[in-house]
């Protein structure tokens, strides 16, 4: 498998998340048909299972030494009511892993549900379960944290193509970033294609700054969003798109904007570090920057949660100051 870096943790980081994907697109493809309904969410919960599953078993084959933190736990996988769901899991596991039994895929999940140690590896299986459910936009977004930083992220976008652009059932894109070393992005189903080094787009009048926008209202303030864009006179229209693949567009220059404000039916949620690590060094290495809403580097020290920061802002870098000081005229 080629590299763009010469490094462990990315040539890791590369094979865990293209194979992740491809997993998960699996379960895509047999578990969600036209006949399935919008209230049965059992794909992505096997996806982000199984996917889990799979990246916590590299991981001890490689870095057995190294934390993990994961999304998931098997707690529930080991009662009576996930009999079925590890069932499941199990066999898509197994075509990556053949001799895996449930006994292993519970262990290998469960291996992801403890505290952050002082270097750990973190996982989101399955970002933007929603789009996944849609066949639209969804992330395995994987990073390697140390002392509170965010030194390696990968990120596995089955529907993003050529160009690192939206590209339903499309060949897909994988994203690595180093830090200091740059972003680049290559095809997910092809482990020989060339790298491309990612960069920013280079815009910095506001009123033509893309903004990239949750599909899912729910994960943001739209209210507020709106509020933003009309202070800030911005008249391009917006890109809409769930999931950490945002971060990959615009690490490419996709988009100059992804804001993340607290929605007001959720005004005590905290971000989760796998939400945001892996994404959140893309853009930087590509030239972009990420904060809080008040301007504040992200910290991932604090356990499984962004605890020190209040929402999220991802730019280009060259609108950034423009955007906190519109947040700060409207109370964002």
């Amino acid at each position: 498998m080629n590299s763009p870096i010469d490094c462990s943790k990315v040539r890791f980081a590369i094979a865990a998340v293209r194979e992740a994907a491809l997993l998960v697109r699996r379960v895509q493809r047999e578990m969600v048909t036209s006949a399935i309904s919008k209230e049965d969410k059992s794909p992505v919960t096997v996806a982000d299972f199984a996917a889990q599953a799979l990246v916590s078993k590299r991981l001890l084959e490689t870095f057995p030494d190294t934390g993990f933190v994961g999304e998931e736990s098997a707690e529930w996988l080991g009662t009576e009511a996930g009999a079925d769901t590890l069932e499941q899991i199990t066999h898509f596991v197994q075509h990556f892993e053949p001799a895996a039994t449930s006994h292993d895929v519970c262990q290998w999940i469960e291996r992801g549900a403890g505290e952050p140690t002082g270097e750990f590896w973190t996982l989101d299986p399955v970002d933007g379960t929603k789009g996944f459910l849609r066949g639209d936009q969804y992330a395995v977004a994987l990073a390697f944290i140390r002392d509170g930083k965010v030194r390696v992220g990968a990120l596995g976008c089955p529907e993003l193509g050529t160009g690192v652009q939206p590209d339903k059932g499309g060949p897909g894109t994988v994203v690595i970033a180093r830090r200091e070393s740059g972003c680049f992005a290559s095809l997910l189903s092809d482990n020989n294609d060339e790298w491309t080094k990612l960069t920013v787009s280079d815009q910095s009048d506001v009123s033509a700054a893309r903004m990239l926008r949750s599909v899912e209202k729910a994960h943001t303030d739209t209210g507020g969003i709106g509020e933003l864009v009309k202070v800030l006179g911005i008249t391009a229209d917006p890109v809409p798109m769930d999931s950490q693949a945002k971060y990959a567009v615009l690490a490419a220059g996709g988009g100059e904007i992804n804001l993340r404000l607290i929605s007001p039916s959720q005004p005590n949620y905290v971000e989760r570090i796998w939400d945001q690590a892996a994404g959140s060094i893309c853009v930087e290495e590509a030239g972009g920057r990420v904060s809080d809403l008040d301007g504040k580097p992200l910290n991932f020290s604090h356990g499984r949660t962004l605890a020190a920061n209040r929402g999220v802002l991802a730019t280009n870098g060259r609108v950034h100051e423009v955007l906190l000081a519109g947040l700060k005229e409207i109370g964002g």
